[in-house]
């Protein structure tokens, strides 16, 4: 599913429609633990909140890759989502992204930026791949979608951003943070099938 569809998915729940694509399928990845988290077979915790950021939906996301995901969201229509994939393969996130970099290119979405970066805090890092995509700007505001994928212990773990710049970009950048601090808390001490412990802590956002 790509990160399009649990958009329009999310917008189906919030409209109380049940379509089978608003569906969130696969909770059996997913234990509960304490403060209405969420921890994933990866040892993954997805908080309810994460920041600002309020979980909408988890589940399954690709069958066929055994992946699943959290969506959150957060004021001003500011969304990021995390997908966790067993590894079966060597992972190339630029490879792995390709489909999520067709769909924005057809849409008319122009790449305006592609770095690696250590993220997650450390002595021990994770290697993310990141590309970004404009999808459209105003005068002073400019929308993009940023897509990140990295690998940790038997895991690949791939956090998307969509935000407006100037205006979202610390937002943005405490989200990556925190996934990927998160993925090293957990993630990289558990084989798959084992579920990790607490969650991450973040303020409720205002309401």
């Amino acid at each position: 599913m790509s990160t399009a569809l649990i958009r329009i998915a999310l917008v189906a729940l919030a409209l109380g429609l049940s379509p089978a694509l608003a569906q969130t399928t696969d909770i059996d990845a997913f234990k509960d633990a304490g403060d209405d988290a969420k921890v994933h077979a990866s040892g993954f915790v997805c908080p309810l909140f994460i920041g600002h950021f309020e979980r909408d939906a988890f589940g399954e996301r690709d069958p066929s890759l055994g992946s699943d995901f959290c969506a959150y969201s957060a004021r001003d229509g500011v969304y990021g989502t995390i997908t966790l994939t067993p590894l079966k393969a060597a992972y190339d996130p630029k490879t792995a992204l390709v489909p999520e970099f067709t769909e924005q290119e057809g849409i008319g979405g122009r790449m305006v930026g592609e770095k690696t970066m250590l993220l997650g805090g450390g002595a021990t890092p994770i290697s993310v791949y990141q590309r970004t995509y404009e999808t459209t700007a105003l005068e002073t505001v400019h929308y993009r979608i940023l897509f990140s994928g990295g690998t940790i212990g038997n895991w690949a773990l791939e956090a998307t951003v969509e935000f407006a710049t100037p205006r979202d970009d610390e937002a943005k950048q405490q989200f990556l943070d925190a996934v990927y601090a998160e993925a090293l808390a957990h993630v990289a001490k558990l084989p798959p099938g084992q579920t990790g412990a607490a969650p991450l802590a973040g303020p409720p956002k205002p309401r």
